[in-house]
């Protein structure tokens, strides 16, 4: 968490999220509380540009010619299982 997080309470964030959304848009963090304690934090998304997205492209590729030379396979599902599981 960045030193220079504004903490806003659960009541303020419900009240006023477009003028919290504003100010993530222009770099602030916003950490939201409840009962004084953090439990989110609203941070601007970083965006990508296509070399950057290339180069991941590049890394996974690579990976999975890495993974077929060694025999391992996955099926899409199981992919998708894995991505999801993640994500939890």
């Amino acid at each position: 968490m960045a030193n220079s997080s504004k903490h806003i309470t659960a009541f303020d964030a419900k009240n006023r999220l477009g003028q919290m959304l504003d100010r993530v848009k222009a770099g602030e963090e916003l950490v939201i509380t409840r009962h004084g304690e953090p439990v989110a934090m609203l941070v601007p998304i970083a965006k990508k540009n296509g070399a950057e997205i290339a180069a991941t492209l590049a890394r996974f590729k690579q990976l999975r010619d890495s993974l077929r030379a060694k025999g391992v396979t996955a099926t899409r599902d199981e992919i998708r299982e894995w991505i999801n599981e993640g994500r939890r």
